[in-house]
């Protein structure tokens, strides 16, 4: 063996003095999966930034809210919007928890107990970028527990959109009628002529389902003694593909979101239907005339009972006061001007002003919130992505210094 290949060998060799080859696969393992949640994260900001967009859009396009699919209360299409934009914003915050869970350096563990050679486990740590040292050899080597942590952000943030295409299939069927997506989202039948399939809205919701079955998994892997490699061995796939396709998901997801139009009128239309002002006059009935909130629920009950029973969709002022005297006793002057004030689609959405409601107001004021805070989860990953860079940068640098 000549010179130069006997301190090649030499120095090779010198590289798993104190390290086992497991130790390589989890600093790998680990360097990968914060790259994953940085783009995950990256995506979902920018979800919730499109969402926010949405729901400004639509702040003033009244809609019956749906519960149970059945309408309840008059509110706006952008208020249920916004909904969306909030989850996604706590989805950030776990793709920033799991990522420090991940960014938690293993070398200088040795197999297990740690090494007899000084290792200067700081300066690994630092020399890869990683925010912080595994405070126990053991739990660096062999939990995988932040693995679970990882694929768990990228199904929540897959439930949510899984949930969103779900109702966006219901609204844009011919029986809602209630918006279409961007024809570039669809696709036509091959057989009828007629049909166009909002082909990625089934696509976002079986990516979600597949996701949650990877997590089961994954988690039904970790039922091993410790220190095993059953849970590892599936760990490493499982883990980056499941980020991966959230992540893929989570795009989609923003383009669909970008490609949503309401339909204006119908919407507005089903808004003033279905007696969807009866709790807003049963509580004006106990501000008003000081009726307890389960008498007035009832009066209202009864009046609405009685107009479905004469084949009419909306309340009578008549039908009101006689109501109120079966059940009270006595007719409550409820007059015709009262019952359109507080049914009024737009005055009950307008008197939906708390933080958080309905009101065109506070779903604006919202939207600018989840677009502040999803300005701030951007600044924060390019903070990450800049200190892993030069981290990356200064550890090439000193290769390439010791092999020169």
């Amino acid at each position: 063996m000549d010179t130069d290949n006997y301190a090649r060998a030499v120095t090779q060799g010198r590289l798993h003095l104190g390290r086992t080859r497991r130790e390589a696969g989890r600093i790998a393992f680990r360097l990968a999966v914060r790259d994953k949640l940085l783009s995950l994260h990256a995506d979902v900001a920018a979800f919730a930034e499109q969402a926010a967009d949405q729901a400004a859009k639509h702040a003033a396009t009244l809609w019956a809210d749906l519960t149970y699919l059945q309408p309840a209360q008059p509110s706006t299409f952008g208020h249920y919007l916004g909904g969306f934009a909030e989850q996604v914003l706590r989805h950030l915050e776990r793709a920033q928890a799991a990522f420090g869970r991940a960014d938690i350096s293993p070398a200088g563990a040795g197999g297990s107990g740690g090494s007899r050679v000084p290792l200067d486990r700081a300066r690994l740590a630092a020399r890869l970028g990683f925010g912080a040292v595994g405070a126990h050899t053991r739990d660096a080597m062999w939990s995988a527990d932040s693995a679970a942590d990882a694929v768990m952000t990228a199904v929540q943030a897959a439930m949510t959109i899984g949930q969103f295409a779900a109702d966006l299939e219901i609204f844009a069927s011919p029986a809602f009628g209630y918006l279409t997506i961007d024809a570039s989202l669809c696709r036509a039948s091959v057989l009828m002529p007629q049909k166009r399939n909002p082909y990625a809205l089934p696509v976002l919701r079986g990516g979600a389902a597949t996701l949650l079955g990877r997590l089961t998994g994954l988690l039904a892997t970790g039922l091993t003694p410790s220190a095993r490699t059953d849970n590892w061995l599936y760990a490493y796939g499982e883990t980056l593909g499941a980020v991966d396709l959230s992540d893929r998901l989570v795009r989609l997801a923003t383009v669909t979101a970008e490609g949503v139009c309401p339909d204006v009128e119908a919407l507005a239309d089903q808004a003033a239907r279905h007696f969807t002002g009866a709790a807003d006059l049963a509580e004006e009935l106990t501000q008003r005339f000081g009726l307890d909130y389960r008498t007035a629920y009832r009066v209202v009950g009864r009046a609405v009972a009685a107009a479905v029973g004469r084949g009419e969709d909306t309340l009578s002022a008549g039908l009101v006061r006689q109501a109120a005297e079966e059940i009270t006793g006595a007719p409550l002057p409820v007059g015709p001007d009262l019952l359109a004030e507080v049914t009024d689609p737009a005055a009950a959405v307008a008197a939906r002003n708390a933080p958080g409601g309905a009101s065109t107001e506070r779903v604006l004021e919202h939207a600018r919130s989840v677009r502040a805070g999803a300005a701030a989860a951007r600044s924060w990953s390019a903070g990450q992505r800049a200190r892993i860079s030069r981290a990356e940068a200064d550890l090439l640098a000193a290769a390439r210094e010791l092999a020169g």
